[in-house]
């Protein structure tokens, strides 16, 4: 009896040694299969690509489509469509600013020079934009899977003061522009003191000096670290100056000026300038009347017509491009603040930087549109693309 025990145990002893070697291969696999899995990785480490994190989004997005609420549907569908809307946003973006900067530099596209100017300044504006904010920011936070490298790069504030005095020369410059058209339609007596070349450098300048000194207190506001999300605050932001009343209240006013302040002067001058040209329409076309030069052309009317509608095209293309991402930023701002009366998904944000993004590289195709001249000039680009190159170089 007590040998059939001895075997009985015996038995259960080999019976948990084979039953651990079993876990023990068990473990060894598992081990083996983790092991692969981070060669993987370490290979897609080395030339992350964007098709692995598309692939797997994708069948999350169709795994759990059922299970979400709408605005994580709609969120999901925004990421997804990012991951290729940006990369070709920036791939078009940045020839057509660099093409347009060219073209306006040879200022031989029927524009006066001061217009000239400002077109060229927003249209390096737009390219800054388009750089710090879109290849710089947006891309690296939405395709690229791993997003660790950025931690090792400790100039994020650095990167904020360069992303948003960008944004806000970007922003002024079109301001600028608005009301330098509005002087030159509406103000005959100021035309052509305000209306020169020298006045807009000057004007240019100081926009741009500005842009620069406003911005520096995203040094002191962010740290050098990357947060890993690109929201309106894409650094590092300590608990401090999250629920500061005095940080929040300086961002608050940055998010208002620009481009709440912008949006409004904007519309009134485009209201006073249609306001005035409807008038003086009304009083030339009696003028003809009484001269019996009803079908005469008017070379003046024609060029105010050219002119408003360049203007109303960037001015409208600029205010329904920013609305979305200016109205999220001030709401996100504002329920830090505790004064929460709005809440905006997140999908809102989404699709607020996105048309911002766009809005960098619509003026190009507004000039092909509205100028026969820049049409020309295009053509000239695509089929010898160095001449125009050398000759801005050379003048």
């Amino acid at each position: 009896m007590y040998w059939n025990l001895a075997m009985m145990d015996w038995n259960n002893t080999t019976l948990d040694l084979n039953l651990r070697t079993n876990d023990w291969n068990v473990t060894t696999i598992d081990w083996n299969i983790l092991t692969m899995v981070q060669n993987v990785r370490t290979v897609d480490g080395n030339g992350k690509t964007l098709g692995r994190s598309f692939i797997e989004m994708l069948n999350s997005f169709s795994a759990t489509f059922d299970r979400k609420q709408m605005k994580s549907r709609i969120r999901m569908v925004l990421r997804i469509m990012q991951f290729i809307y940006y990369p070709i946003l920036a791939i078009v973006a940045v020839p057509a600013n660099v093409v347009t900067i060219v073209i306006l530099s040879q200022k031989t596209c029927g524009l006066s020079r001061c217009v000239s100017h400002y077109l060229v300044a927003m249209a390096i504006a737009d390219l800054l934009v388009i750089i710090f904010d879109l290849i710089l920011r947006h891309i690296p936070f939405v395709c690229l899977e791993e997003r660790h490298f950025l931690e090792d790069i400790p100039v994020c504030n650095i990167h904020a003061i360069l992303l948003y005095a960008a944004t806000d020369c970007s922003v002024w410059f079109t301001v600028t522009f608005t009301f330098d058209r509005f002087v030159a339609i509406c103000c005959p007596n100021l035309r052509s003191k305000y209306c020169n070349v020298k006045t807009a450098a000057a004007v240019l300048a100081t926009v741009t000096g500005v842009s620069c000194l406003k911005n520096i207190f995203w040094y002191f506001m962010f740290t050098h670290k990357y947060h890993n999300k690109s929201r309106p605050w894409f650094c590092w932001v300590t608990w401090d100056v999250r629920f500061s009343s005095a940080w929040g209240a300086l961002e608050l006013c940055h998010y208002i000026l620009t481009p709440g302040v912008a949006f409004i002067l904007i519309l009134l001058l485009n209201v006073l300038t249609v306001r005035h040209i409807a008038v003086t329409s009304r009083s030339r076309r009696r003028l003809h009347q009484q001269s019996n030069r009803r079908n005469a052309k008017d070379p003046e009317m024609k060029s105010r017509q050219n002119s408003i509608i360049l203007l109303f095209l960037i001015s409208g293309n600029f205010i329904l491009l920013w609305a979305v991402s200016m109205v999220y930023s001030i709401n996100w701002r504002m329920n830090f603040l505790g004064n929460e009366t709005v809440y905006l998904p997140l999908f809102v944000m989404d699709l607020g930087y996105m048309l911002q993004m766009l809005s960098c590289c619509t003026n190009t195709l507004i000039y092909v549109i509205t100028h026969p001249k820049f049409r020309e000039h295009l053509k000239n680009i695509v089929h010898y693309p160095f001449t125009p190159i050398v000759k801005c170089i050379v003048h």
